[in-house]
């Protein structure tokens, strides 16, 4: 995530590129994530400041073939809805960060502190994003000689093998065999803006979720379900 590198990842090829070319020298980050190119412009406004680092624009790009809203739709009537899983409810809002999660664990297996130190997560965070890869089927958690291990699932292994638009899709999928965030996104087309939250709390207590009992729990989790739902929406590109 952009907001996550360190400046000297920047500072210090700024100021020997500044020093070795007399054009001005634009500073930009890339982040590539689940086939998408994220562009960060950054400017130092003092030269030789280290902390006067500012963001002056960002842009996304996507070498691919449009989802389109009635995808979307599609997948809202043809996926099957499943029974809850018996692991915590998602309180983990980046979708991004989890499927950045889901891409390093394609490349290996990782253990709990592995993740805890690439994302400078504490312990309670890397649970959040690993319970919610593991609510929709895509993250395994295996226990052994005193460590915990994540790998991908049988199911996560097939969807990154995809092309962008089959993956983002069959993430989709995945997300919208839970009722709650099926029922979710239904009322969000169905009125043309995301249901507030007293409304998103009371379609998560007609889902039978996991051990889920009281009100401000409810309330704290589901910001999940809106982040979710807005990333859906995100990648339609009508």
């Amino acid at each position: 995530m952009a907001e996550d590198f360190l400046v000297r990842q920047l500072y210090y090829p700024f100021r020997v590129w500044s020093n070795r070319v007399t054009k001005k020298v634009k500073t930009i980050f890339l982040i590539f994530s689940n086939g998408i190119f994220n562009l960060y412009e950054y400017q130092f406004d003092e030269p030789c400041n280290y902390n006067s680092l500012r963001l002056v624009k960002q842009k996304k790009y996507i070498i691919a073939t449009q989802i389109s809203l009635s995808d979307i739709e599609n997948l809202l009537m043809t996926v099957q809805t499943i029974n809850e899983p018996e692991i915590s409810f998602p309180q983990a809002n980046s979708m991004s960060r989890i499927i950045n999660l889901i891409e390093l664990l394609n490349e290996k297996p990782m253990t709990k502190q592995d993740i805890t130190t690439e994302y400078a997560f504490d312990e309670r965070q890397t649970n959040y994003y690993t319970d919610a890869g593991r609510y929709l089927g895509l993250i395994d958690k295996e226990h052994g000689d005193g460590n915990i291990l994540f790998r991908l699932s049988s199911v996560g292994r097939y969807i990154m093998s995809l092309e962008y638009k089959e993956r983002q899709l069959a993430i989709v999928a995945q997300i919208l065999k839970h009722k709650v965030f099926k029922d979710t996104l239904k009322l969000h087309l169905q009125c043309g803006e995301m249901p507030d939250m007293q409304t998103v709390v009371k379609l998560m207590r007609q889902s039978d979720l996991y051990r889920l009992e009281a009100k401000s729990t409810y309330e704290r989790r589901s910001s999940t379900i809106i982040s979710w739902i807005d990333w859906i929406l995100s990648i339609v590109e009508e």
